[in-house]
């Protein structure tokens, strides 16, 4: 009898354990944001001259500024994703697929574009800090006025980016 009196007490403990360890994970996912986790990024159609929109991304540059407007995207994982191309003086064109994380200020460059109008994947793709780097006045300016407004806060769909690059501004932004 003891034997069973045992075997049903381990029994007992063991669900017990189990039921606790649920509660916990439970309380520690509510008290807790869950891990963000970046959706894949899918490259882009090459961007095609009618669908460029033109923005300021300030004095720091003679170069003319642009984002494909059919390549805007906003993922469920917070990232807004799109197609920078840059255009010197002289008609020298840079081309990047990027990402602009505003909950943390950041930005990543999935690809880069090629003369024969085809994709390069960015060899060395990771999160950076968008104040780290001098260079990155279009995309700071990206952020600030089009893509998250008020900073933390992004666009919900692409439409509401295109808008704002089409006015020039975010109807919520504030210039500084």
């Amino acid at each position: 009898m003891r034997t069973y009196l045992l075997i049903f007490w381990l029994l007992l403990s063991s669900v017990s354990i189990s039921a606790s360890a649920q509660q916990q994970k439970f309380e520690y996912e509510f008290d807790h944001e869950r891990p963000w986790v970046e959706l894949q990024a899918e490259l882009p159609p090459y961007p095609e001259q009618e669908n460029l929109l033109q923005f300021d991304a300030g004095p720091a540059s003679s170069n003319t500024h642009y984002v494909d407007g059919a390549s805007i995207t906003v993922g469920e994982d917070g990232v807004v994703r799109y197609t920078l191309v840059i255009k010197s003086p002289t008609g020298a064109m840079n081309v990047s697929y990027e990402g602009i994380r505003c909950q943390t200020e950041e930005k990543r460059t999935y690809a880069y574009g090629r003369n024969d109008k085809t994709w390069a994947r960015a060899g060395l793709s990771k999160w950076v800090d968008l104040e780290g780097i001098v260079q990155n006045y279009p995309q700071r300016a990206l952020y600030r006025y089009f893509f998250c407004p008020l900073g933390l806060q992004t666009v919900k769909d692409a439409d509401e980016a295109i808008q704002a690059l089409k006015a020039g501004i975010h109807p919520r932004a504030v210039r500084y």
